[in-house]
């Protein structure tokens, strides 16, 4: 239960920050994406469960927030956790790689989807100008909070497994 309140607040935080601070903190209109950096660490940390159920909260928070269509960044979002959550036998607590490596593909991907069923469906067809100018400097701005973020989101899931593991040997 403890969890649960937690990881909802966690993702309350996030949105609550990507819609005030980022915009704040926003260079020529691109901002990082704390929604992806939350989902990733959470599907790596916890698995393939965790990283859908945190992907699809933080996509339906999203969209209910910043767009008209619902469910479209849930559907992204849910993948991203997901495909994080099948990195989760490879995942080393000292390590920072991996989260970076992962938050960059699936921000990559997740930039990429975004322009090919928002913008080029609309007949918007200048991609590498998209690319160029808007999903790698969001990728890069995202990467550098990342740094920061994640060691904050680890020492959270850390301690949430302790209490988790110390509820478990109370029990039995």
């Amino acid at each position: 239960m403890k969890r649960k309140v937690t990881m909802l607040f966690l993702i309350l935080v996030s949105i609550i920050l990507q819609s005030t601070v980022c915009q704040m903190i926003a260079i020529g209109s691109i901002k990082p994406n704390l929604l992806i950096i939350l989902t990733v660490s959470f599907g790596l940390m916890r698995g393939r469960r965790d990283g859908l159920l945190t992907g699809f909260f933080c996509g339906l928070l999203s969209d209910l927030f910043f767009n008209s269509i619902i469910g479209f960044h849930a559907l992204l979002y849910m993948w991203v956790g997901y495909f994080s959550g099948n990195f989760y036998r490879i995942f080393y607590d000292d390590d920072i790689k991996t989260p970076i490596f992962l938050i960059s593909i699936c921000d990559l991907v997740y930039g990429i989807l975004q322009y090919g069923f928002m913008f080029l469906l609309r007949g918007r067809i200048h991609f590498f100008f998209y690319l160029k100018r808007i999903i790698l400097p969001e990728v890069i701005y995202t990467l550098l909070l990342t740094i920061f973020c994640y060691q904050i989101l680890y020492k959270i899931n850390k301690h949430l497994s302790l209490t988790d593991k110390r509820s478990v040997d109370n029990f039995v």
